[in-house]
């Protein structure tokens, strides 16, 4: 194996935030690696690299820098692997990572690993015309009426009845089916990814233990880091955008950070197993086999991509049904109508989701199949997939934080859609394995120390609280700056949390 000297020289820094991996740095890779990450958090990266050099392996996952360079290696990949700022190891893929596949390339591939176990993860902000002044007296008694509201927890299971008809009609509907079923507003439609609703998806593609799996996960938060959190506008960076996205300054809104539960974890192992099938009779052969794939085109290709859409729809169903909780919760304690307290739909956002997507590779339009895992679409002004209200100033784009830290919203910009495929982070990124957060913290210190920040908190497993401590996670203050300065999305507001509702 090739020294960690050895490897440094094949990394080069192209400015303060941009590195490059070449071609050789692990076998077959036809297109180079491009990452994201400023002083400050090249750091982790490199000692993650290092470390498994000089141990020969580590927690069963190789390290980040390994993994973008492996994904590098796969079939039909076009322009560059990408790391972005919150890129740490996960399966396949590093969490963090985006690659685009030329559709109309038939060695072009879809691989489950690019997306992830939680299909269509993503985060929603609602707005809300209340201020800090107005939440505080209530912070309690929002977060026990948000924890009361919202079924939280590994077994936790939804309070919205859902048959298997009905799970069939919101895997096909997504978000039409919230919509016709009563739980979403007109409007909350248009400001969701896909309008909520993914049309390639196709319930007949979806295993019987998949259903069974997310049937009684409708409208449920789910444990890790998943969560709800009401928080405060606390710093406004770009005016005329927050304006555009009305927010000001010391305004309350609610993020939900949620995906497809089990339903998705279900059928992304489905897949897996499909596609190492699919891959001995087109004789694929792999860096490591987490990068299990298929052709786009071929059966199981297709089949993952419709049941994957399936999951997606199940995720934006899920969320919604909780929009829908949150708004009651909110109206219990303060005694008015949703729509009278101004709880709409500022944007939804998917981290973990693979999507056919229009892009300029070498001057020329491609359709591309861009997977992002831990990585959120940021399109940029004028885009036409973007709601009209932000045409002048690029998607919103969600960043969450850590429990007890700060969220970011941000917008798309046009070197973005250029450098990554319309990309940017999803969040802090973990510094930290969950078993090492474990062993190395309290959770009654990690408790005490929310408390003192003057954040609520309500958690259905204490303990589990220690693996989402903000310890565990990179600074997301430094992942935004670093987006920010690479021109690859801009920062807007910071959001600072109240109080934290999780599993």
């Amino acid at each position: 194996m090739r020294s960690y000297q050895e490897s440094l020289k094949l990394i080069h820094r192209i400015n303060s935030c941009e590195y490059e991996i070449d071609k050789g740095f692990v076998p077959n890779m036809t297109v180079p690696v491009r990452f994201f990450v400023n002083n400050k958090l090249s750091p982790l990266l490199f000692e993650e690299l290092e470390h498994y050099h000089s141990i020969a392996g580590f927690g069963g996952f190789l390290p980040a820098v390994t993994q973008m360079a492996n994904v590098a290696s796969l079939p039909g990949i076009v322009k560059y692997s990408i790391g972005l700022p919150d890129c740490h190891s996960g399966y396949g893929f590093s969490i963090g990572n985006v690659a685009a596949f030329d559709m109309e390339d038939p060695k072009g591939i879809v691989s489950p690993g690019g997306v992830g176990f939680d299909i269509n993860c993503g985060v929603r902000v609602l707005r809300t015309n209340l201020t800090e002044a107005d939440v505080q007296p209530h912070k309690e008694e929002l977060a026990q009426s948000l924890f009361d509201h919202i079924p939280v927890g590994v077994g936790s299971q939804g309070v919205i009845p859902t048959t298997m008809e009905d799970l069939d009609a919101a895997l096909e509907l997504g978000l039409d089916w919230s919509l016709r079923e009563g739980y979403a507003w007109a409007e909350d439609k248009e400001y969701c990814e896909e309008n909520g609703r993914m049309l390639q998806a196709d319930p007949a593609q979806v295993s019987i233990r998949a259903k069974r799996r997310g049937r009684p996960q409708m409208g449920t938060l789910g444990a890790g880091n998943h969560y709800a959190e009401i928080q405060i506008v606390d710093e406004v960076f770009d005016g005329v955008a927050a304006k555009q996205m009305g927010l000001f300054k010391g305004q309350c809104v609610v993020m939900i950070h949620s995906g497809s539960r089990g339903f998705g974890h279900q059928v992304a192992t489905d897949a897996l197993i499909e596609m190492e099938k699919a891959m001995a009779e087109s004789k694929i052969t792999l860096n490591d086999r987490q990068l299990a794939c298929a052709p786009i085109g071929s059966k199981e290709g297709q089949a993952y991509l419709k049941g994957m859409s399936c999951a997606a729809n199940f995720a934006w169903v899920n969320r919604q049904s909780m929009t829908f909780l949150t708004r009651q919760a909110f109206s219990k304690i303060f005694r008015q109508d949703p729509d009278d307290l101004g709880m709409t739909m500022l944007y939804d956002t998917s981290h973990n989701i693979c999507k056919t997507e229009q892009h300029m590779v070498d001057g020329k339009p491609r359709q591309l199949l861009v997977h992002r895992k831990g990585s959120t679409r940021a399109f940029p002004p004028y885009h036409p997939l973007i709601p009209v209200d932000y045409q002048t100033i690029g998607q919103p784009v969600l960043i969450g934080g850590t429990m007890g830290t700060g969220s970011y919203i941000m917008t798309g910009t046009q070197k973005g859609f250029e450098t990554t495929f319309g990309s940017t982070c999803h969040g802090a990124g973990r510094a930290k394995s969950r078993n090492k957060s474990r062993h190395a913290l309290d959770h009654t210190q990690v408790l005490e120390a929310l408390k003192k920040k003057g954040i609520s908190i309500r958690v259905a497993s204490p303990k589990l609280v220690m693996e989402e401590a903000p310890e565990s996670y990179k600074n997301v203050d430094d992942v935004v700056d670093t987006c920010h300065e690479a021109g690859i999305s801009k920062k807007t507001v910071r959001l600072r949390p109240i109080a934290v509702i999780k599993g």
